[in-house]
């Protein structure tokens, strides 16, 4: 029988896709998140976890207990919120800030669920790529992908943001055959003149590569690399939308940005904001969870 207990532990590891990340979390030890995962796994008899060059992977057994928890874990906050009378609490306006692209592809979905949740609760949400101030009071919650954070605000760590060098498959089956020693005769779409991307072109293979189509626009560059025009870095979550893209071969994934929420720490305690910084951690970590599976 499942001891309800267990959930939090399984969902951290399967989302995070390690002990540590899990651990740190759920602001536990370890030692903590490994004793409830393997009591789980001898209450059931099966291995839920394996182990690869990314971490901890879920086993057949574990992808099919994965849905049958999450929905658990949705039941258990819904009875919860009704117990608690949160919907008297889930009303008013949350102003959210997020880049388009991420909005766009991964976060439409999550919104729409929040909506269906909290009906009293209305979101306004602001696509941008501009590094909107919380501590102006610019917007309530930001959603982010960076190194680290310099703003005094609350930011919960997600997950790394792993990206990796993508062309269309049609681009790397032409083009990557004649690609020259140190790749003079490919091309890479430029954001322009950006440290950290020259720093990332000149550690692959393809140091050599040409500079063109200069877009600063990151959703122009995946439709360009959809459309044959080159080479870019994209978030691989990239690959599952769109399966005309694929990572380059012989290239490595980089993780240097990590995805976080960012909030006032005045909104700590506002019931809203509170419960929709929650679902939206949960929703992201389940998406990357999922993404690992496949």
């Amino acid at each position: 029988m499942l001891d309800w207990s267990q959930i939090p532990y399984f969902l951290a590891v399967a989302r995070n896709g390690s002990l540590r990340a899990a651990a740190e979390q759920l602001n536990a030890t370890h030692a903590t998140v490994r004793r409830h995962v393997e009591t789980l796994e001898a209450s059931y008899g099966v291995q839920l976890f394996r182990r690869s060059r990314g971490g901890l992977e879920l086993t057949a057994a574990g992808k099919t207990l994965l849905p049958d928890v999450v929905e658990a874990e949705q039941l258990l906050a819904k009875a919860r919120s009704g117990i608690q009378g949160l919907d008297r609490e889930a009303t008013g306006l949350i102003r959210i800030s997020v880049d388009p692209m991420t909005g766009h592809f991964l976060l439409a979905p999550v919104f729409a669920g929040f909506c269906r949740l909290y009906p009293d609760i209305h979101l306004e949400i602001r696509l941008t790529y501009a590094i909107e101030s919380i501590n102006r009071l610019e917007t309530d919650v930001s959603i982010r992908h960076a190194t680290e954070i310099q703003e005094d605000v609350v930011a919960r760590k997600l997950f790394p943001m792993a990206m990796g060098l993508f062309a269309s498959r049609d681009y790397i089956d032409t083009a990557l055959p004649n690609a020259g020693p140190k790749g003079e005769a490919l091309t890479f779409i430029s954001y322009g003149d950006v440290p950290e991307l020259r720093a990332m072109i000149d550690t692959s293979p393809f140091p050599n590569a040409t500079l063109r189509h200069t877009v600063l626009d990151p959703e122009m560059h995946l439709h360009l690399a959809r459309a044959g025009g080159g080479m870019t870095f994209l978030p691989l979550w990239c690959e599952q939308h769109f399966p005309e893209l694929q990572r380059v071969p012989g290239t490595d994934i980089n993780t240097q940005r990590s995805t976080w929420v960012l909030l006032h720490a005045d909104l700590r305690k506002v019931a809203r904001v509170r419960f929709f910084v929650d679902y939206l951690a949960n929703a992201l970590l389940e998406k990357k969870a999922k993404l690992r599976s496949v």
